[in-house]
């Protein structure tokens, strides 16, 4: 049996030292760059080329969360789907309870079978000022005049 003769004042082989450090010092250095590209990449401002599709049966409509399962929508108590979404400007999911009390300009969709509400998008101040049909628009058929014609 061959052992080594020469004492080791370290716990560790003198070659393994060096490799230690070099890989320690390695996962430090890409750790602290993961941390400071990770925010920058994740925060999208809105505006800058961000475009939403929005699915053809969205309204626009007023939000406001009022607990967890109930919104006031366009003025009146709404029930939420168990699988609501709410959609950020910059299309990240929000949770209902962090905007407690809190209104927003939306388009939203219903449930068809329900009446819950099932999806909706908190708007950019562009969107917002782009039209779409929805409880906010007022709808009349009242003509004035002779002969009028409905547009």
């Amino acid at each position: 049996m061959n052992r080594c003769t020469t004492p080791s004042s370290s716990r560790y082989p003198a070659q393994r030292v060096p490799r230690f450090f070099h890989a320690a010092w390695m996962a430090v250095v890409t750790c602290a760059a993961l941390c400071a590209v990770a925010p920058a990449s994740a925060q999208v401002q809105p505006g800058l080329g961000l475009s939403r599709p929005f699915p053809e049966a969205a309204l626009r409509g007023t939000l406001s969360i009022n607990t967890a399962s109930e919104a006031t929508l366009n003025g009146k108590t709404i029930r939420m789907a168990p699988g609501m979404r709410l959609f950020s400007p910059q299309n990240t999911l929000v949770m209902a309870h962090t905007v407690l009390g809190q209104t927003f300009k939306v388009n939203y969709v219903l449930e068809n079978s329900t009446g819950m509400l099932h999806s909706a998008w908190i708007l950019t101040e562009s969107e917002a000022a782009q039209p779409r049909k929805g409880s906010d628009a007022i709808v009349t058929n009242i003509t004035t005049g002779s002969g009028a014609a409905l547009k």
